[in-house]
C-alpha cells in the first residue's frame, strides 16, 4: 500500500563526493519490498516535482528507510542540507520491487551494480544472502561506497572500476570475466550501457535476468507517462511497445526492455 506521510529525517550525511545517505523514519517502511523507489517532495515551492529515490535499505523494526543519492542540482542540494530532526514530505513505496531467488527457484543469485545503482543492491543483498550462495558485483568511477556493509552480508564481493585503483580495472563485466563469476539468476541496476551488456551477457549465458531501469520521473505513479520505455512486446493495459519505469518497473525482465 502507497502511503504519504511527514518522514523524520534520522540521519543525512555525506558518504562519498556529492553521495549522501539518509536514514528517514517513515510509514511506507513497513511495505517497502528491495527494489523499490520513494518520492521526497521539496519545501521550496519553485520546485513542484518529487525526487525519485531509491530505497537503498528496508529497516522494518526501526520503521525506517535508508537512501542513497547523489547531488546534482539543486533540489538534490536541498536534500544534502536537511539535518537530523528535520522532516520531509515522503511517499511510497512506489513501483515493483524484485522477486527473490527462492521464489524463482534460483540458489545461486548474481547482483550487478553500477553508480548510483549500486544502493539498492545493498537491500536485495540482505534480503537474499543469508539463506542462499550470493554474489555481488560492483561497478565504481575510483571512489567506493557501501562495500563494507555488501561484505557484512556475507556474500562475495567483486569490485570494478574505471581508474583501476580497487579491484579489476574496467567494467562490471570485466570484472565477472576476471574473477570467473556465474550465478543461477542476475539482478541489476545502473546506467543504461551497463544494463544493455549485461542483459547481453544473460542471454549469452542463458541465465534468467531482471534489470532496474533509471529514467527521469514526474509523478512516480504512471499518471505522466514521462518514463516511457520501449518494450519488446506490446503493453497488457495500452496495447502499444511502451511501459512505465514509475509504474510497471522499476524491475523488468530484462528481456521484455529494449535497451538499444
Amino acid at each position: 500500500m502507497i502511503t504519504k506521510d511527514l518522514g523524520l529525517v534520522l540521519s543525512n550525511h555525506s558518504i562519498a563526493e556529492d553521495i549522501y545517505e539518509m536514514k528517514l523514519h517513515t510509514q511506507c517502511a513497513d511495505e517497502a519490498r528491495p527494489g523499490q523507489f520513494v518520492n521526497l517532495y521539496l519545501n521550496d515551492s519553485k520546485r513542484l516535482l518529487p525526487r525519485p529515490i531509491s530505497i537503498c535499505r528496508i529497516l522494518p523494526k526501526e520503521e525506517s528507510i535508508v537512501l542513497v543519492y547523489r547531488v546534482v542540482g539543486d533540489g538534490t542540494k536541498e536534500l544534502a542540507d536537511l539535518s537530523e530532526g528535520s522532516r520531509v514530505e515522503v511517499m511510497g513505496p512506489l513501483g515493483n520491487g524484485y522477486t527473490l531467488p527462492g521464489d524463482l527457484g534460483k540458489s545461486h543469485p548474481l547482483l550487478i551494480g553500477g553508480g548510483l545503482g549500486i544502493p539498492p543492491m545493498l537491500g536485495l543483498a540482505q534480503a537474499v544472502s543469508h539463506e542462499t550462495e550470493c554474489t555481488v558485483v560492483l561497478g565504481y568511477r575510483d571512489e567506493l561506497f557501501l562495500q563494507e556493509l555488501f561484505e557484512k552480508t556475507g556474500a562475495n564481493v567483486v569490485i570494478a572500476t574505471d581508474s583501476g585503483s580497487h579491484g579489476t580495472k574496467g567494467t562490471v563485466l570485466d570484472a565477472i570475466g576476471a574473477e570467473n563469476v556465474t550465478g543461477d539468476v542476475i539482478y541489476s541496476c545502473g546506467p543504461k550501457p551497463m544494463l544493455r551488456g549485461v542483459k547481453e551477457f544473460a542471454l549469452q549465458e542463458e541465465i534468467p535476468c531482471y534489470i532496474s531501469m533509471e529514467e527521469r520521473m514526474a509523478c512516480g505513479v504512471g499518471a505522466c507517462l514521462g518514463c516511457v520505455v520501449k518494450t519488446t512486446k506490446k503493453h497488457h493495459h495500452t496495447n502499444v511497445n511502451n511501459a512505465r519505469v514509475c509504474k510497471d518497473g522499476p524491475v523488468f525482465d530484462a528481456r521484455e526492455v529494449d535497451l538499444s
